[in-house]
């Protein structure tokens, strides 16, 4: 996977880091361990999702779904492990993961 550089995200990146928050959702909870399902996380500028899975230990086949602030990174990628491993997150981005969802009492509409 290439990682983002100073060449790549401009001359003066060489070096920062940004903050996110993570959140983990439905059978991905299981994965967050003694810090639980939300946690801040410092990382090099030009980070990744996919370097973010890496980083937390999530199986990439139980990822259903991704979202950064609210919006799904891998808009018409669905089931476990599609999803855009190549996204960048910004300073400050809240990254939600979720794993395959149960249907709610029998309507069909998945909880997330």
């Amino acid at each position: 996977m290439p990682r983002a550089t100073a060449a790549t995200i401009g001359h003066n990146a060489s070096g920062l880091e940004i903050e996110i928050e993570v959140r983990l959702f439905n059978s991905l909870v299981r994965h967050g361990g003694a810090e639980g399902p939300v946690r801040r996380i410092t990382l090099p500028a030009g980070a990744t999702v996919g370097e973010i899975v890496s980083l937390l230990g999530l199986p990439p086949r139980d990822v259903f779904l991704v979202l950064r602030n609210g919006r799904d990174v891998s808009s018409g990628l669905y089931g476990g492990g599609l999803f855009n491993r190549e996204a960048v997150v910004d300073d400050g981005d809240v990254v939600a993961f979720s794993g395959p969802v149960p249907y709610s009492f029998g309507y069909g509409a998945p909880v997330v």
